[in-house]
């Protein structure tokens, strides 16, 4: 089976972090859980902070254990970006074969702009763009609130690991292990099962570059920027086609 260069260098990177990897408890909070290998991934999470542009290629590998016990590869790639006001733009596209060339289709592109609060959310198979005004900034996908240190500490179930630190294209990365033990009884395979969740931060950028979901039961994907630039995105990025119909989708008081 052929891999893309950029999913070559997607899996090298991967290796990269691993490397040297530090098991201590750690204090710093991450989002959520992946729920486990899924048709919807929700990606990157782009913070909507001013004074830090970029803009970035996510690589996404979902690897999911079949139960004859193959293996279903496939990938997709996002384009990310966050202009000096904070403004983002995030994109998800559809899950391709590994061989696959070029860009795989775009499902859906999420605009927010924190100085309005307005949450744009445009749909390329219908040309519509559903806006609303949020009373608070978007969260990262909400698959459970993550825990907090009395948490970890009441819980028989849960570990929180630090990763220590790693450097990916010049930008320090923070690493957190989240380690969550199903018991046998709920498992469904008669013995325990745990669930590892890796999360790598740049403090730099607010964001979370590289994500990994392990579930010994379904498999492991990983999402993570390959490419970034740090520079102001071109605008474009940030507006809606003259050839989107604008819906007003917000909630009357």
């Amino acid at each position: 089976m052929s891999y893309s260069p950029a999913l070559r260098f997607f899996l090298a990177l991967l290796c990269l972090l691993s490397i040297g990897a530090l098991a201590q408890d750690a204090q710093a909070p991450h989002p959520p859980d992946y729920r486990g290998v899924q048709t919807h991934i929700p990606g990157v999470f782009v913070t909507p902070v001013p004074g830090a542009p970029f803009t970035g290629t996510v690589e996404i590998l979902s690897k999911e254990i079949l139960p004859d016990g193959s293996t279903y590869i496939r990938h997709t790639i996002n384009h990310i970006a966050r202009n000096s006001e904070g403004v983002i733009h995030n994109e998800r596209r559809r899950l391709v074969a590994p061989s696959f060339q070029g860009e795989p289709k775009m499902l859906s592109v999420h605009i927010y702009d924190p100085r309005t609060r307005l949450n744009t959310f445009l749909d390329p198979a219908t040309h519509i763009a559903r806006q609303s005004t949020l009373r608070e900034p978007p969260h990262p996908p909400a698959n459970g609130a993550p825990p907090t240190q009395e948490q970890v500490q009441k819980s028989q179930y849960l570990t929180v690991q630090d990763l220590g630190t790693s450097t990916f294209a010049g930008i320090p990365l923070h690493g957190t292990r989240k380690l969550r033990v199903v018991p046998a009884l709920t498992s469904g395979t008669g013995k325990d099962v745990t669930i590892t969740d890796d999360y790598w931060y740049s403090e730099e950028l607010k964001v979370y570059l590289v994500l990994k979901h392990s579930d010994p039961r379904t498999g492991e994907q990983t999402v993570g920027i390959t490419q970034i630039e740090r520079a102001e995105p071109d605008p474009s990025l940030f507006t809606i086609p003259s050839i989107y119909k604008v819906v007003d989708e917000t909630p009357v008081e």
